[in-house]
């Protein structure tokens, strides 16, 4: 099967027609709003959380994210949410989900 150049730059589609990445992301970040949403305590900078991750979450539906901005965002997270210890594995989905994407370019 030919892949046209805007798919090969995309990265691979499933035949739902889905890059398996987005969907990944997509997933992992659904998981850890929920889990944030149900998280009781209360901290400073949740607010910030919930704006990246909805950020996240526009970005994986919108098709192919930039990388750079994938990473912004998760650092945006993993700072906000920071050292509360029950979203941490969520964090580390989004990352291994934000991994996935590759490296951003050098420069």
């Amino acid at each position: 099967m030919l892949r046209s150049v805007e798919q090969k730059r995309q990265g691979p589609v499933t035949s739902g027609g889905e890059d398996p990445r987005v969907t990944e992301l997509r997933s992992a970040v659904s998981r850890l709003r929920r889990e944030l949403a149900a998280h009781p305590g209360r901290f400073a900078d949740r607010s910030i959380a919930e704006e990246e991750l909805a950020a996240l979450d526009a970005m994986a539906a919108g098709g192919a994210p930039e990388i750079m901005r994938l990473r912004r965002s998760l650092l945006l997270v993993a700072g906000a949410i920071g050292s509360v210890s029950a979203l941490a594995p969520g964090v580390s989905r989004v990352r291994d989900a934000v991994n996935l994407f590759g490296e951003p370019p050098r420069g």
